[in-house]
């Protein structure tokens, strides 16, 4: 039924377009017949808004993958370079939190491993909301900052890396086996807040499935049980969002994206120092307001990249005719 919704919803949409657009052009036709400037000029005005109505259906419906409309975990790691990467990789998981919160997404944080000095080695955490996943899935990639380091006594100028990796969280409709021979089962004592508990017991679990090398952690319930459900759940979304990859790579020709977290593998740069500016390196897409993007703002970035993967490289919702 959601589903349905949905679809019926964007043929209402596109229908309300075609309608209007007929009618405008219509009163234009009379307006100029008539010399009637300040009809012509209203007809104008509502030609704008209808190519701003087309330009939003156009964005939903690239939100219509298999997974789209599906809640997602975000997966962060720092690359090499101690407590600098680290940081960002904090920064990051921060911006994503932000992102989600504009859009009045929930977010749970399943797993997090934090720096020695400051920031996070690692993070996951689950953002639930309405095509959470479609949004999220142009995100997974190398992020480089390039700033003057909080850390370094010298002020010098550090460039950093980390990853990011996106999968959708999946429902009981989604079969995926997973042969329990191939996994490779891990107990730890959980890090982060959590009090007495989260640091006399091994609850926290990590799961690596041999055959793909995918390893899942979750540490945020208090039980082992409930935190192997959660890992298993975790794990079951990777090799979805991997199946998913791999066809989108055999439909489109492309090659499997790189994973090496450093220099040119990244999809985004954000430099603080000695300019500002956020650039996307997939779409052209820039900001020179890298502090309202490091807040959340990354609606223009996952918009282009949207179109990018639709209409091919370079493709901009806003440049489509």
């Amino acid at each position: 039924m959601r589903e349905r919704t949905k679809l019926d919803d964007a043929i209402k949409a596109v229908s309300s377009i075609e309608v209007d657009l007929a009618d405008t052009l219509e009163i234009m036709e009379l307006a100029e017949l008539e010399g009637d400037s300040d009809v012509e000029d209203e007809a104008v005005e509502q030609l704008r808004s209808l190519e701003n109505k087309a330009k939003s259906a156009e964005l939903q419906a690239l939100l219509s993958g298999e997974a789209d409309g599906n809640d997602a975990y975000v997966e962060i790691h720092s690359g090499a370079g101690g407590t600098e990467s680290q940081d960002w990789a904090n920064m990051l998981m921060r911006m994503y939190v932000r992102w989600a919160e504009r859009r009045g997404f929930k977010v749970d944080t399943v797993q997090y491993m934090p720096g020695e000095e400051a920031g996070i080695k690692s993070a996951t955490i689950q953002v639930k909301g309405e095509d959470a996943y479609g949004w999220l899935k142009t995100e997974s990639g190398v992020h480089r900052l390039v700033r003057i380091s909080p850390y370094d006594s010298n002020a010098r100028r550090h460039t950093s890396f980390a990853s990011v990796w996106i999968y959708p969280v999946i429902d009981d409709s989604i079969d995926i086996e997973i042969n329990e021979s191939e996994l490779k089962v891990d107990t730890y004592r959980a890090s982060g807040a959590g009090g007495q508990h989260v640091n006399t017991t091994d609850s926290a679990v990590r799961i690596t499935h041999q055959p793909s090398g995918i390893v899942v952690q979750c540490q945020n319930q208090r039980s082992q049980h409930k935190n192997r459900a959660e890992a298993m759940s975790m794990l079951k979304a990777r090799l979805y969002e991997a199946e998913l990859r791999r066809r989108e790579d055999e439909a489109s020709a492309v090659n499997a994206q790189k994973t090496d977290i450093g220099w040119g593998h990244q999809i985004r740069s954000y430099v603080l120092q000695p300019y500002q500016m956020v650039k996307d390196l997939r779409t052209g897409e820039e900001s020179g307001q890298p502090d309202k993007v490091l807040d959340g703002d990354l609606d223009p970035f996952m918009a282009a990249a949207l179109a990018a993967r639709v209409h091919g490289e370079g493709g901009n919702v806003a440049d489509i005719d």
